[in-house]
């Protein structure tokens, strides 16, 4: 028999969720609160949860920074993301931080609770997002820690991290190459994989979608 925690903030989606994971089985126990104070003081009595389903828009604490408290305190307890911040570098983010899954909140039903059997079964959930989104379009997301958002936190490699660090700086691919002494073809493919780790699809949507994620880069990178 299951045993889950709800945390999310707002009453009728809570009631929404608990009401669809109990179709997962007869007998289920699932517990709920409004706010990770609470979670972690029943965590604390008994952290003997199956899955804890976990808003990042919470009240009081940046949601990431939450995550990654529960995941150094509980790391034997799966925790998946449920939320409407369901860009891909938010998706990154919370994967890179330890969760085991990212439910977007505009899935239906049916495919939650695939969502979450396939958890259950000690596999990684990810859903499949556009990498053309445009940031412009996205939702706003979560505020980022205090200290910013490393470059690695959304799936960039360090040499990606220093090419996007160049082009927020105004450089061309060739420049680029020059200084960091690769070929154009490189940085080419090297643009390609930072359009698909933040979800673009060209440099304008990259420099916006670096300010809005408050992408931070080590300050030797490409000096």
């Amino acid at each position: 028999m299951y045993r889950f925690l709800v945390v999310e903030d707002h009453a009728l989606v809570r009631e929404s969720l608990v009401g669809l994971l109990r179709q997962l089985e007869e007998g289920i126990v699932i517990d709920e609160c409004a706010d990770l104070e609470v979670a972690f003081d029943r965590l604390d009595a008994d952290s003997g949860y199956d899955l804890m389903l976990l808003d990042l828009a919470l009240p009081g604490v940046d949601g990431f920074s939450g995550l990654d408290i529960l995941r150094r305190r509980y790391p034997a307890m799966p925790v998946v993301v449920v939320s409407a911040f369901d860009d891909t570098p938010s998706v990154t983010r919370a994967i890179h931080l330890g969760a085991s899954g990212f439910i977007p909140k505009t899935v239906n039903g049916s495919d939650l609770l695939a969502a979450v059997r396939h958890v259950l079964e000690g596999n990684i959930y990810r859903p499949n997002l556009s990498v053309t989104a445009r940031p412009d379009r996205l939702s706003p997301p979560p505020p980022a820690a205090k200290g910013g958002v490393k470059p690695e936190e959304v799936g960039l490699t360090e040499r990606q991290a220093q090419v996007l660090d160049l082009m927020v700086r105004g450089l061309s691919n060739r420049l680029i190459a020059q200084r960091l002494d690769l070929s154009e073809g490189t940085v080419k493919i090297h643009v390609t994989a930072i359009f698909k780790a933040l979800g673009v699809n060209s440099r304008t949507q990259a420099l916006i979608a670096v300010a809005r994620y408050g992408l931070v880069f080590a300050a030797d990178a490409a000096d």
